[in-house]
């Protein structure tokens, strides 16, 4: 049998590996790496140009990025939950095999797809104006209309809600868990009498909570850096209800043109996210791992 000579292109070397990766790193050391080192020097750096921690005792003073911070930990807190029961229960649903079934798990994905562009932003703020269509159906339920832009608790809630009808890319995660979940396990628990409930309690959750720990860190990670929403929608009010520290950010580096202080508070949102996330593996480690 005849042999076959493999010939590489590239050439054989020890330093192939290396030419060929050598666009990423170029591109990694250029485009995240030194504007990483760059934001950390830019956030040590007062008006005056010399290095100190001045930026930071300054923010930790400030009123506004203490409202900011806690306008951001209360939104994480009540999307997070929220958003990740309302994948669990959709993918729950979508995982039945049913005739056409695709079709409406493309279309519970599309709001995914949208984001927060500006048709949708015009039409989430169109149902909660005053005379909206939220406000009409209240109207035909015998319910008062409700000043959602007015109310600084209401406004928080229109920013949650349209983040929880993008549950496309959570529902999707689960809904790949739910399905290679072995169907046996299934079968064994109704032989032995037990109900969906209970399945779903001993054996649904239990298979995919290495998957619900992975959606609760993405979407922990995501709400803390929220921007797009509360800035195109409320525009951080009233009173800075809906004013968050993606908003905070972008008001000292823009509005005010203090780079010093945006890149301090990038840093320090940076920092908390990191412990927080750490936190979470700390204290999930053994829940997990059962």
């Amino acid at each position: 049998m005849k042999s076959r000579i493999y010939r590489n292109p590239v050439g054989v070397s020890k330093f192939t590996g290396l030419v060929l990766i050598l666009p990423f790193i170029i591109g990694a050391v250029l485009f995240i790496l030194y504007p990483f080192v760059c934001s950390f020097v830019v956030g040590l750096t007062d008006n005056s140009g010399s290095l100190s921690f001045g930026n930071y005792k300054n923010i930790l003073s400030d009123r506004n990025f203490r409202q900011s911070s806690m306008v951001t930990l209360k939104y994480t807190a009540v999307l997070v939950p929220l958003k990740l029961v309302v994948s669990l229960l959709v993918a729950l649903l979508l995982n039945c095999e049913l005739k056409g079934i695709g079709i409406f798990r493309t279309a519970l994905y599309i709001p995914s797809i949208l984001g927060s562009n500006l048709a949708v932003i015009i039409m989430w703020q169109y149902l909660f104006t005053s005379d909206g269509l939220v406000n009409q159906l209240l109207g035909v339920l015998g319910i008062a209309p409700v000043g959602w832009y007015g109310d600084t608790n209401a406004a928080l809630f229109i920013i949650v809600l349209l983040r929880v009808w993008e549950f496309g890319s959570t529902m999707v995660i689960f809904l790949a868990a739910l399905r290679d979940i072995p169907k046996e396990l299934y079968y064994a628990a109704k032989v032995d009498g037990c109900g969906r409930i209970k399945a779903f309690f001993y054996i649904t959750l239990p298979q995919i909570k290495n998957i619900i720990f992975i959606n609760l860190v993405l979407q922990i990670i995501a709400a803390m850096q929220e921007f797009n929403a509360p800035y195109m929608i409320t525009g951080g009010g009233p009173l800075g209800s809906t004013r968050t520290i993606g908003m905070y950010i972008y008001d000292e580096m823009f509005r005010y043109g203090d780079d010093g202080t945006a890149n301090a508070v990038s840093w320090l949102l940076f920092v908390i996210i990191g412990i927080i996330v750490m936190l979470m593996y700390k204290f999930t480690d053994r829940l997990r791992r059962d």
